[in-house]
């Protein structure tokens, strides 16, 4: 009956680039929703989507009548749609905090990454740019020595927004340390990328990022 439950008639208007909509086909996949994912060059849109989403943006989820057009409510709507594997938290007071850290996420990191991975700026300004995300991200290893997934026990909706961010390091020039203080961090990123889920949730362009 699982199977039954979770096809749909969902259209998800996708850029693979984008690590914004790399959060929404995680859990995509992870929710094992049945989808048709319309890979979308940014710089030439479909006219479709024009007439579905006032802001011409990507990522776009089509669900029947509704239309999403902002990555975090498409994950709250998916998780709350298909509430097995749940990703957000039971209680009230974890789920804010769920939505407080992919707030800090956004916040923090996604616009270093959205500089990074645009190439907009000087040489100068980037390296600036790539040496705060850097440093960012290996001050806050030691939390992955606590607990196995991102201040959970389980892989998360938090989880899902991490994700994109360490596939693209790479592409964005930004080598961890392989030091005794990162290793935690290191060994979280390998627990992410050998899940099922995030590697059935690749792009083209993502499966060359690595």
């Amino acid at each position: 009956m699982g199977v039954v439950a979770k096809r749909s008639s969902m259209t998800f208007y996708s850029d693979g680039r984008s690590h914004y909509s790399h959060r929404v086909r995680i859990v995509l996949s992870e929710k094992g929703v049945t989808v048709e994912t319309i890979d979308v060059d940014p710089d030439n849109k479909p006219e479709d989507l024009t007439s579905l989403n006032p802001y011409n943006s990507l990522p776009t989820l089509v669900d029947r009548d509704l239309v999403l057009y902002e990555p975090n409510i498409m994950m709250e709507y998916l998780d709350e749609r298909f509430p097995h594997p749940p990703l957000f938290p039971v209680y009230p007071v974890a789920r804010a905090q769920s939505r407080l850290w992919i707030y800090r996420i956004d916040r923090d990191w996604c616009a270093m990454v959205d500089t990074l991975m645009s190439g907009k700026g000087s040489a100068a300004a980037q390296e600036k740019v790539r040496k705060e995300l850097r440093e960012s991200l290996v001050s806050i290893a030691p939390i992955f020595a606590e607990k196995p997934f991102f201040m959970s026990d389980e892989f998360s909706i938090v989880d899902c927004c991490v994700t994109p961010i360490l596939w693209r390091l790479p592409v964005m020039g930004i080598e961890l340390p392989k030091t005794k203080a990162v290793k935690p961090l290191l060994d979280y990123r390998d627990r992410l990328f050998e899940r099922d889920s995030v590697l059935a949730s690749l792009s083209e362009q993502e499966k060359e990022m690595i």
